[in-house]
């Protein structure tokens, strides 16, 4: 569920392109949902897509019986903090209510398998370490012990999904898995988050907001990472378990959106061309990009530091990051210098004009 988001795109790309799954992406695509961030693999005979609402019991029953699953991987949710303070309705209906029903429809569907395959069946819950809330010693560590203290209406959401999920196991025997991950950042990623807004505002000569002075800290995650720790908690994880995934790289907002910075202006040196494309970048950082920043008030809730233990993940399934921050995060800028095609086609008014109602 929730393919054609930044997430569950990246995993759909890698088990097409590195397993012999079969895949069926159930998406209601909404704003963050792009179907152009499948288009590697939409011709591949392994891959199936139906527009459907996990709130829609009919439409999601019938895409079970056409499709026969044995894994179900839940990645829809609306998941942008600010987007859930402005409107917490979405967050409730899709992430609370829509984790129930998808629970719902795969318990009747699980229930009338034959044993074989009804022990095999996995169901496996992507969720946040938002849902812990935040840390106060920079020692600290959210472990899957930690107890869960939401902040936002978002991780509240998440939250509810996830005690939704651990019922169902507890009380039906449904076989479920949970994962915990940190902030994701690369490629194909909707521009309302940090790395990618930062990205695009400095190639577009626009300020470049930071909440408060920035000091609030993420341990940030490749996406790609990410897949494939979600393939191994799939394959090796315990019934019943959660897992935290991480990237073991934990930045202050403002160092991020300073590297940013200096990431674009070096691709400009080495690239000529970038100047004829983005004049507006150009101008920019003939002055200094990093004059672009902008504080902007911080908002309601915002939790000071995130920083995940994933030593349960690495020591029982053998979960390694691939990619060092350093590596990703310039892959991630060149991606967007290179896909502006992408960018360009999701940046409609009405997101012009919610960017400019936070952030101004």
């Amino acid at each position: 569920t929730g393919g054609a988001g930044f997430i569950g795109s990246a995993l759909i790309r890698f088990l097409i392109n590195e397993t012999s799954h079969n895949v069926l992406n159930v998406d209601k695509l909404t704003y963050a949902g792009n179907l152009d961030s499948l288009k590697c693999i939409e011709k591949n005979p392994r891959y199936q897509f139906r527009q459907v609402d996990i709130c829609n019991d009919v439409a999601l029953t019938d895409a079970f019986n056409a499709f026969e699953p044995n894994v179900v991987m839940h990645l829809a949710a609306e998941s942008h903090v600010d987007r859930s303070i402005d409107g917490p309705a979405a967050f409730i209906e899709t992430n609370i209510v829509g984790t129930y029903n998808l629970l719902e429809v795969t318990r009747r569907y699980w229930a009338q398998l034959p044993e074989k395959s009804k022990a095999s069946f996995r169901f496996h819950h992507i969720s946040t370490d938002e849902v812990y809330g935040d840390l106060d010693n920079t020692l600290d560590l959210f472990t899957e012990d930690t107890p869960y203290d939401p902040s936002s209406p978002y991780s509240a959401s998440k939250a509810s999904s996830d005690h939704l999920v651990r019922a169902w196991h507890r009380t039906f025997g449904l076989p479920v898995l949970i994962t915990n991950c940190s902030n994701n950042y690369g490629p194909y990623h909707f521009p309302e988050k940090l790395i990618p807004l930062i990205i695009l505002n400095a190639l577009e000569g626009k300020p470049l907001p930071v909440y408060g002075t920035g000091a609030q800290i993420r341990d940030w995650l490749y996406v790609e990472d990410h897949a494939q720790g979600i393939d191994l908690v799939i394959n090796k994880g315990r019934i019943g378990e959660n897992y935290n995934i991480g990237g073991n790289n934990e930045w202050a907002n403002i160092d991020i959106v300073k590297t940013i910075a200096k990431l674009i202006e070096q691709e400009f040196v080495k690239n000529s061309e970038l100047s004829i494309r983005f004049p507006s970048a150009k101008a920019a950082i003939e002055q200094n990009t990093e004059s672009l920043i902008t504080y902007v008030n911080d908002r309601p809730g915002y939790d000071r530091r995130y920083a995940i233990d994933e030593t349960k993940t690495n020591n029982e399934l053998g979960y390694k990051p691939k990619d060092s921050f350093d590596t990703a995060i310039a892959k991630t800028v060149q991606w967007y210098l290179n896909n502006e095609a992408w960018w360009k086609s999701v940046m409609d008014g009405s997101y012009q004009n919610w960017i400019a109602s936070q952030y101004e």
